[in-house]
């Protein structure tokens, strides 16, 4: 799955032309699924009204030929609450929901933060820890407990700790679906039993993210490592800066949106351009 940027003109207003565009990319590409409005979607700018029409609207473009997760989490249980309500009649098949960012809850807060939401909404719910960018880390004991509501079916991991991978799987004993949020370490997560990744780099190299996603599923390692290889330099640089300041620019390379993006983050430097435009040359995404 693609965990999408969210297009936006030169001024930051939401290019909702270039929306359709992206999806009808993700669609003939083989991608599996859209997440809309997540980290990379720069949800943590967008107003309720645009939050709410983008996930909407990138419903109804999808037009059921692509499932769509729609990201509607935040730091208050009150507003992630509010916002999933406005948005369970839009069509999405779940609710990707982050941690807590800032506040710094305990294990608890986490537990009862989730269940809350879980219990009050009637699409099912798809945790997302990110300790990198939230300062909230969400222990796999936390998961495990969470993994038996009946309303929550999945989670994405995006610690990058391998050695958390396989207790992770083993603690939620397939209660709920495991998916990698780590570009550079998916494959390890797959060989612990993850059933996918929610991906930053499928929004350049979607056909290849998805092989590597099929053959590691069918247990074709090798295949999927040979692929996988081709890949290596764009899971880093693409973090060579804040997500998804790397990210859009290689989008907009590409043709697919404009140079748009939400202060605080600001175009990708120089220097980073000069760092990522190689790589996307040399995985055979830009001509050069």
């Amino acid at each position: 799955m693609v965990a999408l940027v969210t297009p936006m003109h030169k001024d930051g207003m939401v290019d909702l032309q270039a929306l359709r565009k992206l999806i009808e990319f993700h669609i003939q590409a083989g991608t599996d699924g859209l997440v809309i409005a997540g980290t990379t979607g720069e949800s943590a700018t967008l107003t309720k009204t645009e939050h709410a029409e983008l996930i909407f609207q990138s419903v109804e473009m999808a037009a059921g030929r692509i499932p769509v997760i729609a990201g509607t989490g935040s730091n208050s249980t009150a507003q992630t609450l509010e916002l999933s309500k406005t948005v369970q009649d839009s069509g999405a098949k779940a609710f990707l929901v982050v941690t807590p960012y800032y506040n710094k809850p305990t294990q608890e807060g986490l537990y009862q933060h989730f269940s809350t939401i879980a219990d009050n909404v009637t699409v099912p719910l798809v945790l997302y820890n990110v300790p990198g960018r939230t300062g909230c880390d969400m222990l796999p004991a936390t998961v495990a407990r969470l993994a038996l509501h009946p309303n929550i079916i999945g989670i994405k991991e995006a610690a990058g700790q391998v050695g958390r991978y396989r207790e992770l799987v083993d603690l939620c004993q397939g209660h709920i679906d495991v998916f990698s949020g780590d570009d550079a370490t998916n494959l390890e997560f797959f060989r612990c039993g993850a059933k996918g990744v929610i991906s930053v780099t499928a929004n350049v190299a979607p056909r290849r993210m998805h092989k590597i996603c099929a053959a590691a599923l069918a247990g074709d390692f090798e295949t999927a490592e040979a692929i996988n290889s081709e890949l290596l330099d764009l899971h880093r640089l693409l973090f060579i800066e804040s997500n998804p300041i790397p990210v859009k620019w290689a989008v907009h390379k590409m043709g697919l949106a404009e140079e748009g993006i939400r202060l605080p983050l600001t175009v990708l430097s120089s220097a980073g351009q000069e760092a990522l435009l190689p790589a996307l040359i040399k995985a055979g995404v830009l001509k050069s």
